[in-house]
């Protein structure tokens, strides 16, 4: 009850009128999305300052090469100079290979950047770096990434080549700028289902 009424007070500005609270624009479905494949390592970012400041984290926290996620922030600090030019800002991905989640038949780990909008084709993608591999680009539609899960099944992983349990496909819907995500086994499934 008590939570309720802090609610209900934080609702109101300070001359007692009701905040009113809008309702955002529905993105249409039918735009473009990019399928990319879904890696099965573990997230990394990394972030450039205006000043220089250079920062590595995991999906939850700040790391550091003393506190580290499987060596990531080790190596990207060992990488500073290459990564720099990746330029100012966020910059999110997935570390993966050796040691890590499916591991992928690799002996080492990489860094494959999620914003194929900006690296795919880029020259100045930072030499230690991948970017996810695109599955497919083009209209949103069921049909499209019903085929990249098929092609994945068939085929393999194409950030792999030869290994044959690629995890799953991301979706970027573009309209709507959100990521979705579709695994190859046990999609219908909740992660604490899966975990069990």
């Amino acid at each position: 009850m008590l939570k309720m009424q802090l609610l209900r007070k934080s609702c109101f500005n300070e001359g007692g009128v009701m905040e009113f609270v809008k309702f955002n624009k529905i993105p249409r479905l039918s735009r473009g999305c990019v399928i990319t494949e879904k890696i099965d390592g573990t997230n990394a970012s990394i972030y450039i300052g205006e000043d220089g400041e250079f920062l590595t984290g995991s999906r939850k926290r700040w790391i550091t090469p003393e506190d580290d996620n499987y060596g990531f922030s080790r190596w990207a600090n060992e990488n500073k100079d290459e990564l720099m030019k990746l330029g100012e800002g966020w910059h999110y991905g997935e570390w993966w290979g050796q040691g890590i989640q499916r591991k992928y038949n690799m002996d080492k780990k990489v860094f494959s950047l999620f914003n194929t909008g900006r690296w795919k084709d880029n020259p100045d993608l930072p030499k230690c770096c991948r970017h996810t591999p695109v599955l497919f680009e083009g209209m949103f539609d069921t049909a499209n990434i019903e085929q990249a899960i098929e092609d994945l099944k068939q085929n393999g992983s194409m950030a792999s080549p030869g290994f044959m349990k690629p995890e799953g496909i991301v979706i970027f819907q573009k309209a709507g700028q959100n990521l979705f995500k579709k695994t190859i086994e046990k999609d219908e499934a909740h992660k604490y289902e899966i975990l069990a």
